[in-house]
């Protein structure tokens, strides 16, 4: 029974969300981050680098914590040097699964991002053959970014081969992740019809972000089945709305952004389906994306 879930990075936009909704169904939460304090949701807060082995074992050891919510990761590549971009994707999660490892937690969840098959912040297309993109998309990355999502990703099914590895490891493909005031200011206001998008400094991202995003409060829905999963082994899940950010219909989408990729059997017939798959989602943890930006007008 998980009863403390530890979650690094608690300070930033997801992991305030994240131990506010987990304390609010009746976790005991720690929040293990580098920096002061800026949240008020966990039961504990311990400061950790964890790009420092010995301060993430010995934290998530004083956290007595069941699972462990790796979120403590630089979030773009804009911020610093490239390789230090890399160091905080992969090295801090090398260093999560070994303490987990050692301390005997058998559950943690990890930041992934679309970024790991080559979509984000690559500076060339995205390359994709079919739609809707699911947990079979072949990688392409190239930055430190991508690279760094991807090595964590490979890191995971280290891990989950050794007999003293977690027993259940997810990592979790996010998209761009917004909340209310997020989604009101970018989609609802703004002219979203793709040739108003193609003029906006942004379209080459969103290109290759497949035009998805997910609600902050479906992101933590399904970090919060992910802390209770018994599966063995390390699973890649795909996050997005069930929508995508454009007033254009997804057809005529890609029709002309990705024409060269093949419809898989069964795409969704709704107007603005997703260009992701969350079927494996929906099929490990019993969860479907319920926010969509278009509804909130």
């Amino acid at each position: 029974m998980t009863d403390t879930v530890a979650v690094t990075g608690g300070n930033g936009q997801i992991g305030r969300a994240v131990l506010d909704h987990l304390s609010g169904v009746g976790y005991r939460t720690v929040n293990l981050s580098r920096g002061s304090r800026e949240e008020s949701h966990a039961d504990a807060y311990l400061r950790t680098d964890t790009l420092e082995m010995g301060e993430v074992y010995g934290s998530l050891a004083k956290s007595d914590a069941d699972a462990v919510v790796h979120l403590g990761m630089i979030p773009t590549p804009e911020s610093g040097p490239g390789y230090r971009t890399f160091e905080s994707n992969a090295m801090s999660t090398y260093h999560v699964l070994e303490a987990a490892s050692g301390l005997g937690i058998d559950t943690v969840a990890l930041a992934s991002s679309l970024s790991a098959v080559g979509g984000g912040f690559e500076p060339d297309p995205i390359a994709v053959d079919e739609f809707p993109v699911d947990e079979s998309q072949r990688p392409t990355p190239s930055t430190s970014y991508g690279l760094g999502k991807q090595t964590l990703e490979i890191l995971a099914d280290g891990f989950a081969r050794r007999s003293d590895g977690p027993r259940t490891i997810t990592s979790l493909r996010f998209p761009w992740v917004v909340d209310d005031e997020m989604a009101r200011e970018t989609f609802v206001e703004p002219d979203r019809r793709l040739a108003a998008l193609r003029d906006s400094e942004h379209f080459r991202t969103q290109r290759n972000t497949l035009f998805a995003y997910a609600h902050v409060s479906d992101v933590v829905s399904l970090v919060e089945a992910t802390v209770t999963a018994s599966f063995d082994g390390h699973e890649r899940v795909w996050v997005s709305a069930p929508d995508t950010v454009t007033e254009t219909p997804t057809r005529e989408l890609l029709a002309e952004v990705y024409p060269d990729a093949e419809l898989r059997d069964g795409f969704p017939d709704s107007e603005y389906a997703s260009l992701v798959d969350t079927a494996k989602a929906t099929s490990l943890f019993d969860w479907q994306p319920q926010r969509r930006w278009r509804d909130e007008g």
